[in-house]
C-alpha cells in the first residue's frame, strides 16, 4: 500500500513532508492523521534539521476529511466522541495531534498550498509557520458545510492571523475563497507562480541562519502571540541569554567579520 504520508531527508537540513493520497486530492483519513502526527513527532529532535516543507502530492494540498471517513465515524460515534474528549498529556486529542505536532516543531514549517486546501487541510496549513500559495489555489474552512466546527487545533492558529469577526464569517459560512483573498486576509504569507520553488528558496535562506536564533525566534513569537499574558520582556531576555556567546552565535559574528559562510554546530 502506498504510504499515506511520505518523508524525505528527515535529518535535514530541509525535510520534505508530503500528504500522499493524490487520487483523493490528499483527503485525510483517521489512519492518515495518526501517521502524520507520528511522522511529525519523529522530526522533533533532529539537531541537523533546519526547516520542514509540508505539501501534498499530485497538485493539491488537501481536500479535507475524506467523505468515506464520515461514514466510518457515523458507525462508531460514541467511540469517536470519547476520542475527541480524551486528550493526550499535551492537551491534544487524536484529531488535534497532527496540527499540534506541527506547531510544536522547533524549526520553521513552510506549507506549500496548491490546488485545494479545504477543512482539515486548511487547519494543517494554518499550523505551519509560513504558507506559500499558488495563485490558482482555493481555500476554505469548510467544516460548517458538514454541520461541524473546525476542531483540529484552529484555536492555536487562527487568532494570531485575523480578527474574531472575520474568523466567524469564514467558519460559519464555509465559503471557498481564492488565494488572493486569503493573502489579503492574512491567512497566506506569500503568493507565488511556483509555490514549491518559493518554499524551497525560503527554507534554504532560513537554513543559512544560526539554527539557535531561528529556533529561539519561533519560540519567542509563538509564545507571545498565543498568550497575551506571557511576560514577553522576560522571555526575550531568557532566550537572548541562552544564545549570546554560544558557539553558533560566535560563529555567526566571525563569519560576518571574515566574509565567509558560517559553519554551525
Amino acid at each position: 500500500m502506498t504510504d499515506l504520508v511520505t518523508l524525505e531527508n528527515p535529518d535535514g537540513p530541509i525535510a520534505h513532508l508530503r500528504l500522499n493520497r493524490p487520487e483523493k486530492k490528499n483527503a485525510v483519513t483517521l489512519d492518515m492523521l495518526d501517521v502524520l502526527a507520528a511522522t511529525v513527532a519523529s522530526l522533533s529532535d533532529r539537531p541537523e534539521l533546519r526547516a520542514v516543507i509540508l505539501s501534498g502530492t499530485g497538485g493539491d494540498f488537501c481536500a479535507g476529511l475524506d467523505t468515506a471517513t464520515f461514514l466510518e465515524i457515523a458507525g462508531q460515534i460514541d467511540a469517536i466522541k470519547a476520542q475527541i474528549l480524551t486528550p493526550d498529556d499535551d492537551g491534544a486529542n487524536r484529531f488535534q495531534r497532527p496540527a499540534k505536532a506541527l506547531i510544536d516543531l522547533p524549526v520553521p514549517v513552510i506549507a506549500v498550498i496548491d490546488g485545494v486546501c479545504f477543512g482539515a487541510g486548511m487547519q494543517l496549513a494554518l499550523a505551519a509557520d509560513f504558507r506559500i500559495a499558488a495563485r490558482s489555489a482555493r481555500l476554505s474552512i469548510m467544516e460548517g458545510k458538514w454541520g461541524l466546527i473546525p476542531d483540529m487545533g484552529i484555536t492555536m492558529t487562527l487568532p494570531q492571523l485575523m480578527p474574531a469577526d472575520q474568523a466567524k464569517r469564514l467558519i460559519m459560512s464555509a465559503e471557498i475563497f481564492s488565494s488572493e483573498g486569503a493573502f489579503a486576509a492574512g491567512l497566506v504569507t506569500e503568493l507565488a507562480d511556483d509555490p514549491h520553488s518559493a518554499a524551497a528558496d525560503l527554507a534554504a535562506a532560513l537554513a543559512l541562519r544560526s539554527p539557535d536564533a531561528i529556533r529561539a525566534a519561533k519560540a519567542l513569537v509563538d509564545r507571545v502571540w498565543r498568550d497575551p499574558s506571557c511576560d514577553g520582556l522576560k522571555l526575550e531576555a531568557v532566550l537572548q541569554a541562552e544564545i549570546l556567546g554560544a558557539p553558533n552565535q560566535v560563529e555567526t559574528v566571525m563569519a560576518q567579520i571574515q566574509n565567509r559562510a558560517p559553519k554551525y554546530l
